[in-house]
């Protein structure tokens, strides 16, 4: 098996629709840390799992520097962000997702 594993830095904006009175109703920003883990038992036709070009593409491309609440037709929760990341990049089986330095989620694929 052949694992790689791409990080990514971007800068967005959310705002969460949440069940109870929180001050991450309102619209706010973060300097998020992503980490895309792919893996693959066999590479492609040019020696990868996923380019990470292509990644960085995918997923800063449409990310960065955005309202996430204008990107995504779901509550941008890191879970549920994290969850569209690894639906979205090819081979991808594990995303981590730090909206701040003490705040972490992860999505794996079962």
């Amino acid at each position: 098996m052949y694992y790689v594993s791409k990080r990514l830095e971007i800068s967005s904006a959310h705002s969460l629709h949440l069940s109870y009175e929180s001050k991450c109703e309102a619209m706010h920003g973060h300097n998020w840390i992503v980490i895309v883990h792919c893996r693959s038992a066999v590479l492609n036709e040019d020696g990868m799992v996923t380019d990470f070009t292509r990644i960085k593409k995918d997923i800063s491309g449409k990310l960065d520097h955005r309202n996430l609440n204008e990107v995504f037709d779901f509550n941008p929760t890191a879970e549920n962000i994290a969850r569209w990341i690894c639906d979205h990049v090819e081979n991808c089986y594990k995303v981590e997702i730090w909206e701040s330095e003490n705040n972490k989620a992860i999505y794996e694929r079962d």
